[in-house]
């Protein structure tokens, strides 16, 4: 039984992805543990010191909005779904009237999705108080 097993053309891909596998857990569990070992806690003071020049570092609560995150979001949606609109144009002739109906789909659920977001306020822009 053994013999036909490690006759398999695959055989080899296994045994690496096995090793693979095998490594990359060890590594990632020797990593942790030494960087546990070797990494500084006391660092805060480190922080808050003056480097070269310039006013003293004073600590602030994190300023961010998350409207910020939403509006990039959105955009590397949209963006990503006009990229499809790409291969499409190039291929209409080929693709036909079926082509064209699963185009206007499309846009239609970009639309919606569009109207969606601009309804609920994703893209407006409030100012931090």
């Amino acid at each position: 039984m053994t013999h036909v097993i490690t006759q398999h053309p695959y055989y080899g891909v296994f045994i690496l992805f096995a090793l693979t596998a095998i490594a990359f857990t060890a590594t990632l569990i020797l990593a942790r543990f030494v960087s546990r070992k070797l990494a500084k806690l006391d660092t805060e003071k480190l922080k808050l010191t003056i480097y070269e020049c310039g006013p003293e570092v004073t600590k602030q609560p994190n300023t961010i909005s998350a409207q910020f995150y939403l509006i990039a979001l959105l955009f590397i949606l949209f963006d990503v779904e006009i990229i499809f609109m790409f291969p499409w144009a190039i291929d209409f002739k080929l693709l036909g009237w079926f082509g064209f109906a699963e185009m206007i789909l499309f846009i239609v659920l970009l639309a919606i999705g569009f109207v969606y977001a601009w309804k609920k306020g994703a893209l407006e822009w409030h100012s931090i108080k």
